[in-house]
């Protein structure tokens, strides 16, 4: 089954910080061990912790600025009961003795088994390493030349590699690299004071009622030259936030950013016009609490977290949230340098402080790994769980984000038995299990609450695609309704496809998520055609096949998924332009949380690359400097995003019923042949039937259509389309054909300005390849 490109084609080795209120019984404790370095509540004080059960001695190393120099300082610390070495610090003493009096910069080195403290042990040495010290039979990884980052940093100075160490031989162990210290080179985290910066007032709205917009923070803005956000913004979280004027009158309700948390992008300028070794989407996450310093155009220390939050504030304000996409599956720390080699793997944080706490090891010396990027992050461990969690309740709760959505989130649902890592659903050990427990979904019909997104695949191992088999309170990207899509529209004739599975997906998937016991509901649908990961709206329709060795700035680019299900309308650009109509009216138009992708709106176009990870180009950012094609098509996107949201008819909080509840002979929802009959089993069953209706009675909704009618013509030719009753006394009245002759500003009529056609019975001639949609009134 496809996975999310990114993940293809790459060697694979075979393996909060912050006083929160109480979550109420039933819930597992949040910053329980108090980890990370914090000011005390006189601010007289700096407290550090940090775990490891398997460390044999730690030391805070202190320093007067992030990289160039020698710490200033160095003190151990102390371990109790729980694995949790820490030691306080006065304010004054900073002064005094380490001559601190900005901000602090701090890293840990760390001793242990495999490499076991002496005394004559100097920076660049190595006393106490025996033989192969890089790891031992337990799998631990202690090397004291390098210096730490501590997990639970609330901000971090800079990335591993950047213009001015831009080599990583340094954090690397191995007989070649485990005595090159890193102590001027590493990241250090920055002790923040408490903030008070707002984050504004939450949106209580249900998920069903949002439409998301998948869009990469940097991307948004940077290449906008719209006067409104000065040149020196764009790119950056003040520049996002400038920028919600815009998304609110598109009418999107939530924003997803990829991912936000520090990851390695600080190389991606040294080279301007390459992407070789550039990471833009941003997946190799370095630390799980502080905004990528990268996207703040203030990067003094704290100014990442309360600009951050200054954008949350922004969306609040215009009513619309914001999501971040996590990556706990794995880290930016990666796993073996060389498949054959178990000694050389990146030392620069968890690895350093306990190797097997922190990540899913194969036979303690090689990294499991089924995330095609990096060695498995041990979510099933409790330790390495709490991290999750207390990360998730800091942007939750301190930085204001008000969603997830979880990269290779099946890796979560992995627990370690017969020395294999296997995804259990029912295992309530698991982060899966744990997260939904502490960080609470918010309610079907809204209120306080979090929105807890999966995406349910992972890049290869036993059970590894898990779309629809998620537990409760989980929505998930719904990959089988993008490949239905694809495939209906793209594919007709050459792969099997029947009405009724189709139906089922524009119904919200009741076979995926009502599955007998009704705990989840259809807006758990994430529904989507594109993501950031694959082609765009526009060249799914426009190529056929990827197009990855382009020069730059649209490529070039490795891996990519080879099957994309596209197809380029037979170099029509008129039909390229009227399937991405269809496409982006079906999203709308179906059961389920539709989720579009930023610049789709405009038919944005990567010229057929499919996996654009490396191209922080101008290729990859939203331009807003529009033709009249583009002009055209963001107005049709426009309404009819405003159409979804007018029409609560299209927004079910529960499965859509077939039978008359409400005495008006008309079922919630029923599905017609196009000569109006009902579907019977033949037809519903028969692959070679390629345009179905749909009839929607509004009037159990509070919708201000008394019925909604969806007609879809899947075939190359013409369809008569009989329509079904209007209801008492109504009329049908069309909304929209996406038909070619129908192209323009008007594709979607405005409330008032639809054409009315007439009652029940009448029939409409429906061209090829289109989308009907009609009210009655």
């Amino acid at each position: 089954m496809w996975q999310n490109s990114k993940y293809h084609n790459i060697a694979v080795v075979a393996c909060l910080v912050w006083p929160l209120a109480s979550l109420g019984e039933a819930r597992g404790a949040i910053d329980s061990m108090k980890l990370g370095a914090r000011y005390d509540a006189s601010g007289s004080n700096v407290q550090f912790r940090v775990f490891s059960a398997r460390a044999e001695r730690i030391e805070l190393y202190l320093y007067q600025k992030p990289q160039s120099v020698d710490e200033a300082g160095s003190l151990p610390l102390v371990k109790d009961g729980e694995g949790v070495w820490s030691v306080t610090i006065p304010t004054t003493t900073l002064v005094s003795d380490y001559h601190i009096s900005g901000p602090v910069y701090y890293g840990y080195r760390a001793w242990g088994p495999n490499w076991p403290y002496r005394a004559t042990w100097t920076k660049g040495s190595c006393a106490g390493c025996v033989g192969d010290c890089d790891v031992d039979n337990e799998g631990n990884r202690f090397n004291p030349n390098k210096v730490l980052l501590d997990p639970y940093a609330l901000e971090v100075s800079h990335d591993p590699q950047n213009a001015a160490y831009k080599e990583g031989q340094r954090y690397a162990t191995g007989p070649d690299y485990r005595c090159l210290d890193s102590g001027q080179q590493a990241p250090k985290g920055i002790v923040l004071r408490p903030d008070t910066t707002s984050t504004g007032t939450k949106p209580t709205r249900a998920l069903k009622d949002d439409i998301i917009y998948e869009v990469h923070l940097r991307g948004l803005t940077k290449h906008d030259s719209n006067t409104d956000i000065p040149p020196k913004y764009r790119g950056t979280y003040r520049g996002a936030a400038l920028k919600v004027p815009y998304l609110k009158s598109l009418g999107v309700t939530a924003v997803e950013l990829l991912p936000v948390q520090e990851s390695q992008n600080d190389m991606n300028d040294v080279d301007p016009d390459s992407g070789s070794g550039d990471g833009y989407w941003g997946y190799d996450t370095h630390n799980y609490f502080s905004p990528d310093r990268r996207y703040s155009y203030s990067k003094t220390p704290g100014g990442p977290t309360k600009e951050f939050k200054a954008m949350v504030k922004a969306f609040h304000d215009a009513g619309m949230k914001v999501f971040i996409d996590v990556v706990y599956n794995h880290t930016g720390e990666g796993y073996a340098w060389r498949s054959s080699d178990p000694l050389t793997y990146n030392v620069r944080s968890w690895r350093g402080l306990d190797n097997p706490t922190y990540y899913s090891l194969s036979g303690n010396t090689y990294s499991y790994d089924n995330t095609g990027v990096g060695g498995n992050y041990n979510s099933h461990n409790p330790i390495a769980q709490n991290l999750i969690v207390d990360s998730l309740a800091y942007w939750r709760d301190v930085l204001g984000v008000d969603g997830f959505r979880f990269d290779l989130a099946s890796v979560l649902g992995n627990k370690y038995e017969h020395d294999d890592y296997e995804y259990d659903l029912l295992d309530s050990g698991t982060a899966l299990n744990r997260i939904p427990r502490e960080i609470t979904p918010r309610p079907t019909m809204g209120g306080e609450g979090a929105d807890l997104i999966a995406e349910p695949w992972a890049y290869s191992g036993n059970n590894n695609y898990q779309v629809g088999n998620f537990p409760s309170h989980w929505s998930e990207w719904n990959g089988k309704y993008r490949d239905v899509i694809r495939r209906h529209q793209n594919k007709v004739g050459l792969t099997t496809i029947t009405p009724g599975e189709l139906a089922r997906r524009l119904s919200g998937s009741p076979d995926l998520y009502l599955d007998g016991g009704d705990t989840r509901k259809p807006w758990n649908s994430i529904n989507f055609i594109v993501a950031h990961d694959g082609l765009t709206l526009n060249d799914l329709y426009a190529c056929n096949l990827k197009h990855n060795d382009l020069a730059w700035p649209f490529g070039p680019s490795d891996g990519g998924e080879n099957n994309n299900m596209s197809w380029d309308q037979g170099g029509n650009p008129a039909d390229q332009r009227k399937a991405a109509r269809n496409g982006l009216a079906l999203l709308m138009l179906s059961a389920g949380t539709p989720m579009m992708t930023g610049g789709d709106e405009f038919l944005r176009s990567l010229h057929c690359n499919n996996n654009p990870y490396n191209l922080d180009s101008s290729a990859n950012w939203l331009s807003y400097n529009w033709d009249p094609i583009q002009k055209t098509f963001h107005s049709f996107v426009k309404r009819l995003v405003q159409f979804r949201k007018d029409h609560p008819a299209l927004r079910p909080s529960e499965f859509y019923r077939g039978d008359d509840t409400n005495g008006n002979g008309m079922a919630q929802l029923s599905w017609h042949r196009p000569d109006g009959n009902m579907v019977d089993d033949a037809y519903w069953n028969n692959e070679e039937n390629y345009a179905i209706a749909y009839r929607i009675d509004g009037t159990e909704f509070a919708d201000p259509a008394s019925a909604i009618y969806v007609g879809y013509n899947g075939w190359s030719g013409e369809v008569a389309f009989t329509l079904p009753q209007a209801g008492n006394n109504k009329r049908w009245y069309r909304v929209m054909d996406t038909s070619a002759w129908n192209e323009g500003p008007n594709t979607v009529a405005t409330p008032g300005s639809e054409t009315m056609l007439g009652g029940g019975g009448i029939t409409y001639n429906l061209k090829g390849r289109a989308v009907l949609l009609l009210i009655a009134k």
